[in-house]
């Protein structure tokens, strides 16, 4: 007689394995947020510090990509609240640090974009990014922002509108092909339609 084949659940990874497949996502959001790689490397950075300190204040079971992005905010807008403090960039050489002029045709989508991107409000980069970016619901966006749902919804409505409005787009047009750009433009999302 053959017994039958375990039907136990496969192990599922740590949270310090978890924490280093997060490292991208982050990475990617915390880019899009200050507009500098450098600066982008340094807030991932203090947020797995941040994240590694306090491992043992999270509680398994919840979302661990939402409380890490929570992390990275916080972070962001506590270093954002501490250069307002700070002297500013009068020659330019950060300026021109921050930009660089695309190699490829291709990229004027992006360069576009990005410019029309920095006319947000902080608050609808923050919900556009997580919503359309990084792909989550707006109940995980709002906890997250530690806004209402209806906020979020309302920001990345407003986000919509206005870079639709900055790049001149009409509802059939198309922004390049990366899917991305689209989805953030784009009411039609997959984040929209939670």
């Amino acid at each position: 007689m053959t017994t039958p084949p375990s039907t136990s659940p496969p192990p599922q990874p740590d949270l310090e394995t978890l924490l280093i497949r997060s490292v991208p996502n982050l990475r990617a959001f915390a880019n899009s947020l200050c507009g500098d790689p450098t600066r982008a490397d340094d807030l991932v950075q203090d947020t797995l510090v941040k994240a590694w300190t306090n491992l043992p204040k999270f509680e398994v079971g919840t979302n661990l990509r939402a409380w890490l992005f929570t992390i990275l905010r916080n972070t962001y807008f506590s270093n954002l609240r501490k250069r307002r403090r700070e002297v500013e960039d009068a020659d330019g050489a950060m300026a021109e640090r921050l930009s660089v002029l695309p190699e490829q045709l291709g990229h004027m989508d992006v360069v576009d974009f990005k410019k029309a991107f920095a006319q947000l409000t902080d608050d609808q980069k923050e919900v556009l990014l997580l919503v359309g970016a990084e792909g989550f619901s707006y109940e995980e966006a709002a906890e997250i922002t530690g806004c209402a749902i209806g906020t979020v919804k309302s920001r990345v409505n407003r986000a919509r509108s206005a870079l639709s409005r900055i790049l001149k787009m009409d509802d059939g047009d198309e922004f390049g092909s990366d899917a991305t750009l689209v989805s953030l433009v784009s009411s039609s999302g997959r984040a929209a339609a939670s």
